[in-house]
C-alpha cells in the first residue's frame, strides 16, 4: 500500500456469531468461530507466491487461489477486469467480488487490496501489507457466508491499490476507483450502506488509526466496538488523515471506515520495505481485528 503519510476481553464473546440479528452459525454441528491463525495460513500462501504487483505472475496466481477459496464457500464470484492507464503504461487489473445474498437489497462490502508495492529489484513479499488484510477478509467471507443476514455482503478484494510512481490521485487506487465508477454507472451507490476496509491489520503491535478521512459515525462505531470487545489498547488517540481504498467511496457519499495500522514496525521501518516479512504479522492481531469487524456488523444491522 503506498501510503501518503497522514496529517495531522471478552476476546471471543461474539466468536460463533453472525451478524445482522445476531444468530449463531453452525456447520457440521460446529459454531464456525473466527480464526486468527485460518487468517494466518492464507497469508503464508500468499506470500509462497512471491511479489504481487498488477499483472506479475505473482498476482495470477493470488488471483486464482483467492477466486479458488472464494468458490469452495459458495459465493457467487466475479471478476472486474479493465485496462488501467499507469505511469509505467496501461496495465491489466482484476478486482475480485464475492456476494453473499441477504433478505434486503441493501449491501455491506468489507473490502481490502490484494496487489503489492512495486519495487525497484523486486524482493519485497507484502505479508502485512496487504497480505495481512486478504488473509482476514477470506476468513470473515468463511465465517459469514454460511448465514442468512438481512444485509447482502461483498468480499471484495481491489486490485492496483499502490502506486506505479509516486502516490498521486491518479497512480494510486485503481481498482478502488474502477470499482465505484462501475457502482455510479449501474445506479447501485444507493443499495450500499456501508464499506468497511481493511489494511495493513497484521502488526504485533497493533494499533489501529483514528481516520479523519472515515465516514465519523462509521468510524465511532468502530472504536465502540474495539472497545466493548477490550480492545481499547488498540485503538490509536491520534487522529490522522489516511488515503486509501475508502477514499472513491466517501466521495460519493458511501459512508466508508479505513481499519489500518499504519506504523508498521518500530519507526514505521518495516513499510514498504523487505522485512514486510511473516514474521513480523500475528494471528492474534488480525483476530483481532476480525472480531471488532463482526461487533461493528453487529451495530450497523440496528442503524
Amino acid at each position: 500500500m503506498t501510503r501518503r503519510r497522514p496529517s495531522p476481553g471478552f476476546a471471543t464473546a461474539l466468536t460463533g456469531l453472525l451478524l445482522f440479528g445476531v444468530v449463531a452459525v453452525h456447520h457440521s454441528g460446529q459454531n464456525l468461530r473466527l480464526s486468527g491463525d485460518r487468517a494466518f495460513s492464507h497469508v503464508e500462501r500468499l506470500v509462497s507466491y512471491g511479489p504481487r504487483p498488477p499483472a506479475s505472475p505473482g498476482i495470477k496466481r493470488a488471483q486464482e487461489y483467492i477466486t479458488g477459496v472464494l468458490r469452495r464457500l459458495s459465493l457467487e464470484v466475479e471478476h472486474q477486469n479493465f485496462l488501467a492507464s499507469t505511469p509505467n503504461g496501461n496495465l491489466p487489473m482484476k478486482n475480485i467480488i464475492a456476494r453473499s445474498p441477504g433478505k434486503v437489497d441493501k449491501a455491506v462490502i468489507l473490502a481490502s487490496h490484494y496487489d503489492t508495492h512495486l519495487m525497484p529489484g523486486g524482493g519485497f513479499l507484502g505479508a502485512n501489507d496487504g497480505g495481512s488484510s486478504v488473509g482476514l477478509l477470506l476468513e470473515l467471507a468463511r465465517v459469514l457466508s454460511r448465514g442468512q443476514p438481512d444485509f447482502s455482503l461483498w468480499f471484495v478484494f481491489f486490485d492496483g491499490e499502490e502506486a506505479q510512481k509516486s502516490w498521486t490521485p491518479t497512480d494510486s487506487l485503481y481498482g478502488s476507483r474502477y470499482f465505484v465508477q462501475r457502482l455510479r454507472a449501474s445506479g447501485r451507490t444507493g443499495t450500499i450502506k456501508a464499506m468497511i476496509l481493511m489494511d495493513m491489520v497484521g502488526d504485533k503491535n497493533l494499533v489501529l488509526e483514528n481516520d479523519l478521512n472515515s465516514t465519523p459515525w462509521l468510524m465511532r462505531l468502530v472504536r465502540d466496538s474495539a472497545t466493548e470487545l477490550g480492545f481499547g489498547e488498540h485503538l490509536s488517540g491520534n487522529p490522522k488523515a489516511v488515503q486509501d481504498d475508502h477514499i472513491p467511496f466517501t466521495e460519493v457519499g458511501i459512508p466508508a471506515v479505513d481499519l489500518i495500522d499504519f506504523e508498521f514496525g518500530p519507526n514505521n521501518r518495516y513499510w514498504h520495505t523487505r522485512q514486510d516479512t511473516l514474521d513480523k504479522i500475528s494471528p492474534r492481531s488480525m483476530e483481532r481485528v476480525g472480531q471488532i469487524v463482526l461487533r461493528t456488523l453487529e451495530k450497523l444491522s440496528t442503524r
